[in-house]
């Protein structure tokens, strides 16, 4: 055996724990965004992209919790990233079928939505990018 171990990035538990709170309040905030889990927002494709991103944020807690650091952390990137650039396409030009939220930047919910997709988006890149480590045994 070697004397030196990989460790995996973000192993630390309070990042880890933080990452995964955050995954579940941000597939929290879209379900209440949508009225509910067994609601499908219209149009279709906006509806099941949200419960993509439930399904996503519980999968990404799960992971970063299980030992799976690699996989969750690139997953957490995703479900800050994904809301993200949906706000800003929601608000600014709009998406096809849906026109809804033009212009409506300072919505609350989706602005507190902005506030923890942010925090998890900085908490996960940095913890992603930095890669395996090692440490001895």
């Amino acid at each position: 055996m070697s004397e030196l171990t990989v460790e995996a990035p973000g192993a630390g538990w309070p990042a880890r724990w933080a990452g995964a709170l955050l995954c579940l309040v941000v597939a929290g905030i879209h379900v209440i965004d949508q009225g509910g889990f067994t609601v499908t927002r219209d149009p279709y494709y906006i509806g099941v992209a949200y419960h993509v991103l439930e399904i996503a944020g519980v999968v990404a807690a799960a992971l970063l919790l299980t030992g799976r650091f690699r996989a969750g952390w690139l997953l957490a990137a995703g479900v800050a990233a994904g809301p993200l650039l949906g706000y800003v396409l929601s608000r600014g030009p709009g998406l096809p079928h849906y026109k809804d939220d033009v212009g409506n930047w300072t919505e609350p919910l989706g602005l507190a939505s902005l506030a923890v997709e942010g925090a998890l988006f900085l908490l996960a890149v940095p913890l992603l990018v930095r890669g395996p480590r090692r440490r001895p045994r």
